[in-house]
């Protein structure tokens, strides 16, 4: 798992199942989550690029919690959450 989630480049997120799925341990989404949860070294193994089904947060095990993990993904670019309302009314 730690070494999927360490070849995810800059601004790139994946969710859970995804990377379990890219490990070769697919259908353990929960299984990920806990091990990225253990992640001694977030910087490091960049857990905070891995996101909840549905583009959603997700837990973060660093101090700050999800508040960090949203922060580190803005740094990056990536923007969490749903668009904004006059994005919404186009479908994109």
């Amino acid at each position: 798992i730690y070494d999927a989630a360490r070849k995810l480049r800059f601004g790139e997120t994946t969710t859970y199942g995804e990377l379990a799925k890219r490990a070769g341990h697919a259908g353990l989404p929960r299984e990920t989550g806990a091990a990225l949860g253990a992640n001694p070294v977030p910087l490091v193994i960049p857990c905070h690029r891995i996101l909840a089904a549905g583009g959603k947060i997700g837990g973060f095990s660093a101090p700050g919690g999800s508040a960090t993990k949203e922060k580190m993904l803005a740094m990056e670019g990536v923007r969490v959450g749903p668009p904004p309302a006059a994005q919404a009314s186009f479908g994109f």
